[in-house]
């Protein structure tokens, strides 16, 4: 059996929930989705400019946990970046 999952604190809701590339988009390339805890790593993080440390203590979380979910975010926005794909966050 699996242990519980740590309920995650995050700060309210994005502003925009999908960013879309201009021009027509190619119907092969699925996207990305940004869950509500890879957003706010990412806000914690590079936005407001908090340690890995403080900004896992503000979502509840451990520090490799955070880093964890920061690197999977950012791979997330890289590859939709580079391939010109939709960017979703649920």
């Amino acid at each position: 059996m699996t242990r519980p999952k740590i309920p995650r604190k995050t700060c309210g809701k994005p502003r925009c929930s999908c960013f879309k590339p201009e021009g027509p988009l190619n119907k092969d390339l699925l996207g990305v989705t940004l869950q509500k805890d890879e957003f706010e790593a990412i806000k914690l993080h590079d936005v407001d400019n908090l340690s890995q440390k403080e900004a896992s203590k503000k979502m509840n979380i451990s520090q490799p946990t955070f880093a964890r979910i920061l690197s999977g975010a950012r791979k997330k926005l890289s590859k939709a970046l580079v391939k010109g794909e939709e960017i979703r966050i649920k």
